[in-house]
């Protein structure tokens, strides 16, 4: 009986299956790369810091080459300030000479301006200076009255505006500047040469002398 049972069937390559399975999860397993940890927060990560050594070339020759370089762009930029400064010392004066320059022809043509001006009035009231002479005379006979009186002191007046001065009158010290002595006696009566009489009077414009003053001078004995 016992012979004649057939053998069980060796259960030999399931289990050399399974550890074929188990074999290759083990290598997936160690093959797989490992999950990058990520930092938990409020924990402090250490960060990697790598050095990189200089290049090749780098080294102190480079190095003093870039200075040079450097030094040579500082001197480059200090002559191109220098030319700069000393372009703009030469505008500078020159604008100095014009503004001088042209303040002295304001002068000159103010100067000149005033000068026209005065020339004409004293050509106006030089034409007019006889008329006055004959208002003096008139005055001293008594007949400039009235309304030709009032026209006279109203010429006189205008005429004052204008800057004509009369001067000469009897007792005033003689000055050769703006008398002109037609006639010279001596009287103890004086102390030095003085205008006894005047024959016709004197003008000034401003302090320009239009006509001296015709007087008879006494001098001290």
């Amino acid at each position: 009986m016992t012979d004649a049972q057939e053998p069980a069937a060796p259960e030999a390559p399931e289990a050399e299956a399974v550890e074929a399975v188990e074999e290759t999860d083990v290598t997936a397993e160690a093959t797989a790369e490992p999950e990058e940890e990520k930092p938990v927060e409020g924990e402090i990560v250490d960060e990697e810091f790598t050095v990189h050594a200089p290049a090749a070339g780098e080294g102190p020759n480079q190095a003093a080459a870039q200075g040079t370089t450097d030094d040579a762009h500082q001197h480059g930029l200090g002559a191109e300030l220098a030319a700069l400064r000393t372009d703009l010392d030469e505008r500078t004066r020159d604008l100095q000479r014009v503004t001088a320059e042209y303040a002295n022809y304001r002068k000159r043509v103010d100067r000149d301006r005033a000068l026209v001006v005065e020339q004409a009035s004293a050509n106006v009231l030089g034409a007019l200076l006889p008329i006055l002479d004959d208002l003096d005379r008139a005055r001293e006979h008594g007949d400039l009255v009235g309304p030709f009186g009032s026209v006279a002191e109203q010429l006189n007046a205008a005429l004052t505006k204008f800057g004509l001065t009369v001067f000469g009158a009897k007792g005033d010290p003689f000055d050769p500047t703006v008398h002109e002595a037609v006639a010279h006696l001596t009287s103890a009566e004086v102390t030095e040469p003085t205008c006894i009489d005047v024959m016709r009077r004197g003008y000034l414009l401003g302090e320009r002398l239009l006509r001296p003053a015709l007087v008879a001078v006494a001098d001290p004995e």
